[in-house]
């Protein structure tokens, strides 16, 4: 062990805590190294990987953390791999084959890959020494970023007979550990905890009233000019805002979010990482499996989502151990858009009534196929709640994924069809013509009509794609696939749609009440008396910190008494027939029902949901008119009026 970390890793000694993981696991147990971000958990599982006999899997949440943590791989000579969507079929095919020769040591998927039917079977023939769960709090219904496939990695585990698992988090409250040991069976002297304190770090939280933010962030930065600096943000429109607003002041910024073309996002990315850029505006889109070791500046213009959040961004700030300033700018003026944006998640429960049903409907036929965003606009459930609640119904037995596939395939001729046609003979040239013949040219694409190919020549759909495929790879069409269709296994179907909805929309309603109080749980911290470094420790059961670090706010002897938002005119004066009269006309048009409570406070909040985008509502007035009020708010002042239509 010490040997390889020396010889393969060049490191002269482990770090706090690595040692007691990678021994637990070379013993043959099952682990989790619950260590704070930057502290090296990574190598738990890479050096442990290194001396097992076979395959380690990794399942990892975040494309960017696989592709760094590969380059790492790489660069000290150990054979590792990645299956990914972005990838072409025939490079997964090869990394399957390296895998499957006994030449791969590490292999990184995402855990919706082990939904995948071809995958699973693919790994049923693998001898896999170890599973590693990164970011392992997302298995836990009671932490913050919970993925409901992340529930399933137990039953995962024993189907494809893994002996042990290794979880990696830098975020996991008392709670959230005993859920994680519980259900991987991990014991209790194998969860290694180093701390949560980070005595290099200085936490300062600065009441500033909302107007005068602004105004702060350029002073604070001009009072470090071109230090590496992330200045945290909610939404996309404010990082693009802010990062305009700094750089009219002189300050050089870039923002990065979601919302940006991949290739421009690793373009901020790559220029940050080599110190060409050295202030980025971010959502919290930025930041995941950056290992920059000397970024000396956090700040959360906007409050983070949650303590966790909180403290995993910090975590990116001062990893070579030097002093690193994290600043909030703190007040509540957009605690109701965050709070907003919890109640967006909550999907009606008529939504969740017509997924059931449809489940029914389609008993005859054994099995269940349907496009996730055509499934989303039928029953008007966001895409990622409608991924929980499918993950709900396996949990339920209900159902069980089978398999995914593209329903839709155009292609673009690259040469003529005639000089195509020409490069085939015999039977080959027969079939690559009825492709010709059967697919629809409109003016550029041509679109594969799969239903007539296997009327008129009994193909298989299979033999067709793997053409198409073979044509991309010679360079002659360009090729596109889209529209993804699950399939589905019925396992049961005899259950009360009624009954079931009631039971899962209390489920979310749950859901919801736990992502408030967690964001309430935060402003507390912020506004605490005691020191923060204490308290953040606290909160994640580190009792073996010092009462007072001496370099926070608090110990600098200041409070924060976060000022109040600016009041908002009162509700029962607005008018309700001037705000909602649009909306409801345009809804009347669709449906026959007038909207209820709920569909018409996400109007007014300004959520989004399918059914929004089919009605053009942005267009509507009224729409978001109120989304700087607490929701719970509108939604009794909504009911109240409906009531008395």
């Amino acid at each position: 062990m010490h040997n390889t970390l020396q010889q393969v890793f060049g490191y002269p000694q482990f770090r706090l805590g690595q040692e007691a993981a990678v021994s637990a696991v070379l013993a043959g147990r099952s682990a989790a190294a619950i260590f704070p971000t930057g502290s090296g958990k990574s190598l738990c599982y890479q050096l442990s990987a290194v001396l097992l006999p076979h395959l380690t899997l990794v399942v990892s949440p975040l494309l960017a953390l696989m592709q760094d943590q590969l380059g790492f791989l790489q660069r000290h000579g150990i054979s590792a791999g990645s299956i990914d969507s972005a990838q072409s079929r025939d490079d997964a095919n090869e990394v399957m084959a390296r895998a499957r020769s006994g030449e791969l040591k590490i292999l990184m998927v995402s855990v919706e890959r082990l939904k995948n039917e071809r995958f699973r079977n693919f790994l049923q023939s693998v001898p896999i020494s170890l599973l590693v769960v990164d970011e392992a709090h997302c298995i836990s219904e009671w932490g913050h970023n919970f993925r409901p496939d992340y529930l399933k990695l137990p039953d995962y585990q024993r189907q494809f007979r893994i002996p042990q698992a290794l979880l990696l988090t830098a975020t996991a409250t008392p709670k959230v550990i005993a859920d994680m040991q519980a259900k991987f069976a991990i014991a209790p002297q194998d969860v290694i905890t180093t701390g949560f304190y980070r005595s290099n770090l200085n936490l300062l939280v600065e009441p500033v009233a909302g107007q005068d933010k602004r105004r702060r962030l350029v002073a604070w930065m001009n009072e470090r000019a071109n230090q590496p600096s992330i200045v945290y943000v909610t939404l996309q429109k404010t990082a693009e805002q802010i990062a305009e607003h700094l750089n009219r002041n002189g300050i050089q910024a870039e923002a990065y979010h979601a919302g940006l073309a991949h290739d421009k996002r690793e373009g901020i990315q790559k220029r940050f990482m080599g110190g060409q850029s050295n202030c980025i505006v971010a959502t919290i889109a930025f930041g995941m499996g950056i290992d920059k070791s000397d970024i000396r500046n956090v700040v959360h213009f906007d409050l983070p989502k949650s303590i966790e959040n909180y403290s995993q961004e910090i975590g990116r700030a001062g990893r070579d151990g030097q002093p690193s300033d994290c600043l909030v700018l703190a007040n509540r003026d957009s605690l109701n858009i965050l709070e907003n944006f919890v109640y967006g998640d909550t999907p009606e429960q008529a939504g969740i009534r017509r997924v059931l049903e449809e489940i029914q409907a389609a008993r005859g036929d054994g099995q269940w196929e349907f496009l996730l965003r055509a499934l989303s606009d039928h029953s008007n459930i966001r895409e990622l709640p409608l991924k929980t609640l499918l993950v709900q119904l396996e949990l339920k037995g209900v159902i069980a994924p089978r398999y995914a596939f593209y329903a839709e395939y155009r292609f673009k001729y690259l040469i003529e069809p005639e000089a195509l046609l020409a490069r085939f003979s015999g039977e080959r040239q027969q079939f690559v013509a009825a492709i010709i013949q059967v697919c629809k040219r409109a003016k550029t694409w041509a679109t594969v009509d799969f239903d007539a190919f296997y009327q008129q020549h009994q193909a298989e759909r299979n033999r067709v794609v793997k053409a198409l495929d073979y044509f991309q790879e010679q360079g002659l069409i360009e090729l596109e696939s889209k529209q993804m269709t699950e399939v589905y296994s019925l396992l049961n179907t005899d259950f009360d749609p009624q009954a079931l909805s009631v039971e899962l929309h209390d489920g979310f309603k749950q859901h919801e009440v736990t992502e408030i109080a967690r964001i309430h749980a935060m402003l507390d911290l912020f506004a605490t008396d005691h020191c923060l470094g204490y308290r953040l420790a606290h909160y994640f059961g580190d009792e073996n910190v010092p009462r007072q670090c001496g370099h926070c706010s608090v110990c600098h002897g200041s409070v924060a008494h976060l000022p109040s938002p600016p009041s908002l005119p009162a509700l029962v004066d607005k008018n309700f027939q001037g705000l909602c009269g649009g909306f409801i006309h345009r809804h009347h048009e669709y449906s026959a029902n007038l909207p209820g409570a709920e569909r018409l406070t996400r109007f007014l909040c300004g959520i989004s949901v399918p059914l929004f985008t089919k009605l053009k509502v942005r267009g509507i007035p009224g729409f978001a008119a109120l989304e700087q009020y607490p929701y719970a708010e509108v939604r009794e002042w909504a009911e109240a009026h409906l009531n008395s239509l």
